[in-house]
């Protein structure tokens, strides 16, 4: 395990491989950087492969006062820039991905490629306005049953009575024991998400891609509406949000795909 100072916190990071670009994969909230391990195998032979712990997860940092998911994009940036990456295809998993979004549009120069995995699936569209009073409830939750209410989330949205218990399992795990304060201080940014994705969106210099899950629709008007650079989408089957868990196989397949025509439109610009 390497580190970087970002913001005053230790990022750990691991580097693999070598190649024509450099595959920087950014996990989701409260899990770590670890599950990308089916990934590194695949694709530590033919590229640069990097990953990392945001602060507050895995082995990286929890010395934060303030938490916001901006400070988190620019661990991202910083990351980059401290490892000297370039021809970058950023890999963003669930929050990894909103992350990731916010890299590329405060330092494009690097990034050739971006692709998020199971997320935008209401792309810069806000919650309804009738479940404002179920907002409230949530964060208000969160500051007097932290562990609780997020297990309730990982149950009611990220996983299904289909998911395989070990998964299930697992990500409960993650949520339940993930850091306090930090996990307090952003669970209010998510919900401002559509705003953050509005702004970012059109700083986004590469195509949008997607490689989402079926077991929740994804709303294809909305990336009709929003990406304004253009998207894809590729759907895989699968009964819960870590398609890096339960489809590894399928998710690389659909990675694979999806970098090849990165690079060759890199090739042809």
């Amino acid at each position: 395990m390497n580190t970087i100072i970002s913001n005053g916190t230790p990022i750990s990071y691991n580097l693999y491989g070598n190649g024509p670009a450099t595959l920087l994969f950014v996990h989701g909230s409260f899990i770590d950087q670890r599950y990308w391990k089916e990934q590194v195998s695949f694709f530590k032979e033919k590229y640069k492969v990097v990953t990392m712990d945001l602060a507050g997860h895995g082995e990286s940092g929890t010395n934060r006062d303030e938490w916001t998911l901006q400070s988190m994009a620019d661990d991202v940036v910083n990351l980059i820039k401290e490892l000297h990456l370039d021809d970058v295809i950023l890999i963003g998993h669930s929050l990894g991905a909103n992350l990731s979004l916010m890299a590329a549009a405060a330092y494009p120069g690097p990034i050739i490629g971006f692709i998020a995995i199971d997320n935008f699936k209401n792309l810069a569209t806000p919650l309804p306005a009738e479940y404002d009073s179920q907002v409230e409830a949530i964060i208000e939750s969160s500051k007097t049953a932290y562990a609780d209410t997020n297990e309730q989330y990982a149950r009611m949205v990220l996983v299904s009575a289909a998911t395989p218990l070990w998964i299930t399992d697992k990500v409960v795990n993650a949520f339940r024991n993930s850091y306090e304060p930090m996990g307090q201080q952003t669970l209010p940014q998510f919900f401002v998400m559509d705003r953050i994705e509005r702004a970012a969106l059109p700083l986004l210099k590469p195509k949008l891609n997607l490689i989402n899950v079926n077991y929740m629709p994804t709303n294809v008007d909305a990336l009709e509406k929003h990406a304004v650079n253009g998207y894809t989408l590729i759907e895989i089957a699968g009964t819960c949000h870590y398609p890096m868990l339960e489809s590894p196989k399928a998710l690389n397949e659909a990675l694979d795909e999806v970098i090849d025509g990165v690079l060759e439109a890199k090739i042809i610009a």
